[in-house]
């Protein structure tokens, strides 16, 4: 029989990466998560980490191990939240969103949602993808707004694949300038014009993104500020300290003194839609995905900037 804790400690360790980070994060000591590893190694008779100096990582036994425990995990989230509807007779949605997009979707959809199910308690927390996303692999949370760049899903190793995603809208990032800029008043910039100019980043993984854009049109950016919030990058820019890429969604409320240019193709796009557990759904989820693909496409006519994703599909990742 496998003990659903050690499924758990595994789960953690392969979240974190090592011993002991997720001995903190379980308030365990290292050596207790070590023993509760290698007694899941005895029951199954297979490896599921490989202890390195540089941390542990998962063997393909541990991937399978992790994505079960991903499963019970979100199997007992939900008889929990069974059991607690049949005591208060509410039903309970919680919900993921980084901090743009739920400000710009999220409004409407949860007034739609709750005017449709007025006995539904809905609890809102707010998370970066590479967070919410495990959050629903867990059963943690019933639905993630979020977004990616270019490229897959932000996940982690040993995560398993249940997750469906509906694409909701792109959201192209814009360079943000002083409107005494040489280059505010043009209709689109190409990024390798902006080479010899300082940046000021509102997003901590932004740095990485630009860099890369930036490599392709020859460059190394001169990073000056770095903030976690797209408005106080705005400000900056305004104070005279740099340029900015600020997504479209987030270019509201307007600062005077500032001019947002777009960029050439390709241009950097934030691509943002809705995580759901395939399995073991929350009946609610469907109503709230439809109400934030009407929010999306309004908000999409009202900027023509942004269009919505191409296929406005649903994927599994």
């Amino acid at each position: 029989m496998i003990d659903v804790q050690r499924l758990r400690v595994l789960r953690t360790v392969a979240e974190h990466g090592s011993f002991n980070q997720a001995a903190a994060a379980l308030r365990l000591t290292p050596s207790a998560v070590s023993q509760h590893v290698a007694a899941l190694e005895r029951s199954l008779g297979a490896r599921v980490v490989e202890r390195s100096t540089r941390g542990v990582t998962l063997t393909q036994a541990g991937r399978i191990m992790v994505g079960a425990a991903e499963s019970v995990a979100a199997e007992l989230t939900h008889a929990k939240r069974q059991v607690d509807r049949l005591g208060t007779g509410r039903t309970q949605f919680t919900l993921a969103t980084f901090t743009s997009g739920g400000r710009l979707l999220l409004p409407g959809a949860l007034t739609r949602m709750t005017a449709a199910h007025p006995g539904t308690v809905v609890h809102v927390r707010e998370a970066e993808p590479e967070d919410s996303l495990p959050l629903v692999r867990q059963g943690a949370v019933d639905l993630a707004l979020a977004y990616h760049f270019d490229g897959p899903l932000p996940g982690r190793p040993g995560q398993s694949s249940d997750v469906e995603w509906t694409a909701l809208m792109e959201d192209p990032l814009h360079v943000v300038l002083p409107e005494t800029h040489p280059l505010a008043d043009r209709r689109a910039i190409d990024i390798a014009e902006l080479a010899d100019e300082p940046w000021v980043l509102g997003c901590l993984k932004s740095e990485a993104y630009l860099s890369r854009y930036a490599e392709r049109a020859g460059f190394t950016p001169e990073v000056r500020g770095t903030t976690t919030d797209y408005f106080f990058a705005r400000s900056l820019v305004a104070a005279g300290m740099g340029v900015s890429l600020i997504p479209s969604i987030a270019l509201t409320p307007e600062l005077p003194g500032l001019r947002a240019v777009p960029i050439n193709p390709p241009a950097p796009t934030r691509h943002i839609g809705v995580a759901v557990l395939r399995r073991r759904g929350h009946p609610l989820a469907a109503t709230l995905i439809q109400a934030l693909q009407e929010q999306a496409a309004a908000a999409v006519g009202r900027d023509s900037g942004r269009r919505p994703e191409g296929a406005m599909g649903r994927r599994v990742v």
